[in-house]
């Protein structure tokens, strides 16, 4: 295939690739080829995947081809190239989560997400990088390249779901997985230029990541994290969601789903009269210029363009920071993490290393869990008063690869964890939340604009995002392709 065909293969939306596939007009092999050799291409200055499995992910495809030439039933993602991010469990093909722990972990069964995409007809290409454990917003981890922003190789792409986000940017197929214990679909989709989608809690079960005791530090964050997709588009995120959304046994949070019919939520309707909350910084959150520029530019849209009456208005909660911390500590398998430390601590990431170490109290603890109820109380008092939530994303755009973040943000002195405090409320909370592209800073970086919805609500989060799409479209810009 030269490179123009193929290159046009990974243009396509999922929607569309699913659509072309099941018309015959594309094969799942041509596919999948297509994009194992734009990643062949591209990939070396970007380390979106970590491990690739070329050999089954053909096998997959010819099967499905086989499937489709009898003319049997395929599913919605019938020959859809995805990465899964390597958080996530995958059988038979090596999951690391960016450890020298895991280094050379095969799992024997995939986690739910992952079953459920591969019955949908979806073809595994790989796993794609991300932090160690999930417990940093960047891309690097001990093991792997750090992964980079296809925006500009310099720059971080965001995490933990880095790998997920920067192949998808730059075309590495039109989908990938990712997880979100605080923001890790949405951040990596704010400075990739992607829709991210964290839906309600249950929405999507998550087994047996974060929830098999027998693996410390994969056991971790389980009243926090979320499964869900990376996509280009409204549109494919709710092809996936479609396919990963809905009750298992396995999973003591998973809730049914009958109530989101997800493909008609996704297509763009009339929003006028909404009420709409604008908070620019949450009222304590330092943020970039450039990002408060873009996202006021893009909420205006909401108010001229879609009808919606917008008010700026903050929640009222004090910054959750320190508590959040906390929470993940609490959750966290401290024992198990100490011996693995004991014998890999000094391939580990420090700031892993430093947290897991720390001397944590029973008060910190319950702290913590405290002030997880007095956010989860203000913000449903809050949402009383309107339909959603808009804000930034991230506070910052993409910055350069090998901090964890910034410690300077509008003038201001932070933690280095301070530009991800847009996303960890929703986790706090598990109300849905999506991150879409609202624009982009004077040096072409992309600017992430947060939606969140009502408890549940994830149908009217979809579509006000689909709406904003609209009038506001995204999908036609791409990244050049890195050196």
């Amino acid at each position: 295939m030269d490179r123009a065909a193929r290159d046009e293969i990974c243009r396509l939306s999922a929607t569309e690739l699913a659509a072309r596939i099941g018309a015959s007009e594309i094969s799942p092999l041509e596919a999948t080829d297509a994009v194992l050799e734009r990643i062949a291409a591209v990939d070396g200055a970007l380390a979106a995947y970590c491990t690739l499995a070329p050999d089954s992910a053909r096998d997959q495809a010819r099967t499905l081809a086989d499937r489709i030439a009898r003319g049997e039933q395929v599913g919605p993602l019938a020959g859809v190239p995805v990465g899964v991010k390597d958080l996530i469990t995958t059988k038979g093909i090596r999951t690391t989560s960016g450890s020298p722990a895991y280094e050379d972990f095969v799992p024997d069964e995939d986690d739910i997400v992952v079953e459920r995409a591969v019955a949908a007809g979806a073809v595994v290409l790989g796993k794609t990088n991300a932090s160690e454990f999930g417990y940093s917003a960047t891309g690097h981890n001990p093991l792997f390249p750090t992964t980079r922003n296809p925006w500009n190789t310099a720059l971080t792409p965001g995490g933990s779901s880095a790998g997920s986000a920067a192949a998808v940017a730059a075309g590495l197929g039109p989908a990938a997985l990712g997880s979100d214990g605080g923001g890790s679909i949405r951040v990596p989709a704010a400075h990739c230029g992607l829709v991210g989608f964290k839906a309600s809690m249950g929405r999507v079960p998550v087994w047996p990541g974060c929830r098999d005791e027998r693996y410390p530090g994969v056991s971790g964050w389980e009243s926090l994290e979320h499964l869900g997709p990376l996509t280009r588009t409204v549109a494919d995120t709710a092809l996936v969601l479609a396919v990963l959304a809905g009750p298992d046994p396995r999973d003591r949070h998973s809730i049914p789903c009958g109530d989101v019919d997800w493909t008609a939520a996704a297509r763009p309707t009339d929003i006028t009269g909404l009420r709409i909350a604008y908070s620019a910084d949450l009222g304590y959150l330092p943020v970039d210029p450039e990002v408060g520029r873009v996202v006021a530019d893009a909420v205006r849209v909401f108010e001229t363009d879609l009808g919606c009456h917008v008010e700026a208005a903050d929640p009222g909660w004090k910054d959750p920071g320190e508590a959040f911390a906390a929470l993940i500590a609490a959750e966290t398998d401290l024992r198990g993490m100490r011996r693995l430390i004991s014998v890999h601590g000094e391939r580990m990431s420090p700031h892993l290393v430093e947290m897991m170490q720390r001397d944590w109290t029973a008060e910190e603890f319950t702290d913590a869990t405290m002030v997880r109820k007095s956010v989860v109380n203000r913000m449903a008092r809050f949402m009383r008063d309107y339909d959603l939530l808009i804000t930034p994303t991230t506070a910052v755009p993409a910055f350069p690869v090998g901090i964890q973040g910034p410690t300077v943000i509008d003038g201001r002195t932070v933690p280095d964890t301070a530009w991800t405090g847009f996303t960890s409320p929703q986790n706090l909370t598990g109300q849905p939340a999506i991150s879409v592209p609202a624009g982009f800073t004077r040096d072409g970086l992309p600017v992430g604009l947060q939606i969140t919805g009502r408890h549940l609500a994830d149908g009217q989060v979809l579509r006000v995002a689909a709406a904003f799409e609209r009038a506001a479209p995204w999908a036609g810009r791409w990244p050049g392709d890195p050196a």
